[in-house]
């Protein structure tokens, strides 16, 4: 394994959970890194016409059209803040492209034309901007290649002591088997984002296209049902992806028929940051499309939102109007696991 919010809109909201086949536990977690779309410079020429957004475990696509109200050319900065990776030698978070910059892989076009983005870096420990010393002692920035291990196991004893001290970084000790290492490791936090220039001609519509792979969080097993009853940090669970008794069921039955007693799936969660792109004029947009792909016909899944219709085996679609994203989208599948049945 590499290294590596909810949702609702004013008018109420509908739980989406759909039955699924069965597996078994473990409590291995690992963490996902909440993605978004793109943020413009604060404009209020610019309006947000309309976003067609497709979430699944392995692709987010989104589609943007744009459209300059006024009677003038308008430019602008664009950005694609990639999420905070924060180092440390217990992390367990799902990093999809392992030991590089652009570790979701993020790809951008505009009127069908690919954009070249630029990528801005900083690094921070204990809130200090510390990039000018990697720079100067040849330390990449990313907290998890293997570059960045050696680089720092190239430090002289009196800078590492130092960056020890100052909580830059952290010595990790154990045995893997052939006797005790002890392994300098990052404790900073790396902040990036994605940046381009854009052009919005007067009164013309500017459609905006970008993918990326994003970072999928998990348990081996079940974290929330145990001994035939909901608990745990199931509570929690309820209000980030909206569980409903349709939910509550398809588990109930599931660990029912498990010889052990405990519903035979994993869990996965992903996150999209909706809120941060509200930059555009009046902060909504136009027409809104969320598409979910829970991936396997037989898992569950549960998210929060309005309104929202089965349209596949695997897919789950809602739409709106004049959409305002206060919040941001959470969701949960359950995916089955083989029982040896």
């Amino acid at each position: 394994m590499s290294k590596h919010r909810t949702w609702e809109m004013r008018s109420g909201l509908l739980a989406v959970s759909l039955l699924a086949a069965v597996p078994a536990s473990a409590n291995d977690t690992t963490a996902q890194l909440g993605a978004g779309g793109l943020i413009l410079g604060r404009n209020d020429l610019i309006a947000m016409e309309s976003e067609d957004l497709f979430i699944s475990a392995d692709k987010v696509t989104v589609d943007y059209v744009f459209r300059n109200n006024s009677d003038k050319d308008v430019e602008t900065l664009v950005a694609f803040p990639m999420p905070d990776i924060e180092g440390s030698p217990y992390a367990n978070v799902d990093i999809p492209v392992d030991a590089s910059d652009n570790f979701l892989g993020f790809s951008v076009s505009i009127d069908g034309q690919e954009v070249k983005p630029q990528l801005q870096h900083s690094v921070y420990a204990v809130g200090i901007d510390i990039g000018k010393e990697l720079d100067a002692n040849g330390v990449p920035y990313f907290p998890f290649g293997d570059a960045t291990l050696k680089a720092l196991e190239m430090l002289s004893p009196e800078v590492a002591a130092d960056w020890q001290e100052r909580g830059l970084i952290t010595i990790n000790e154990y045995d893997e088997g052939s006797g005790m290492k002890s392994v300098r490791e990052p404790l900073w936090q790396l902040r990036s984002a994605y940046w381009w220039k854009a052009r919005f001609p007067a009164g013309k519509p500017v459609k905006v296209a970008h993918s990326y792979t994003p970072s999928v969080g998990g348990t081996a097993g079940v974290s929330f049902y145990m001994d035939g009853k909901f608990q745990g940090r199931y509570d929690d669970y309820k209000r980030r992806y909206c569980l409903d008794d349709g939910f509550e069921r398809a588990v109930t039955k599931a660990a029912k028929a498990a010889a052990d007693g405990y519903p035979p799936y994993t869990e996965t969660w992903l996150s999209y940051v909706l809120t941060s792109g509200g930059n555009w004029a009046l902060g909504t947009i136009g027409k809104f499309r969320l598409t979910i792909d829970k991936g396997d016909p037989a898992s569950i899944v549960s998210f929060c939102g309005t309104g929202v219709k089965k349209t596949g085996p695997t897919t789950f679609e809602m739409t709106a109007q004049d959409f305002n994203p206060e919040r941001d989208i959470d969701i949960l599948i359950l995916q089955p696991y083989d029982t040896g049945k």
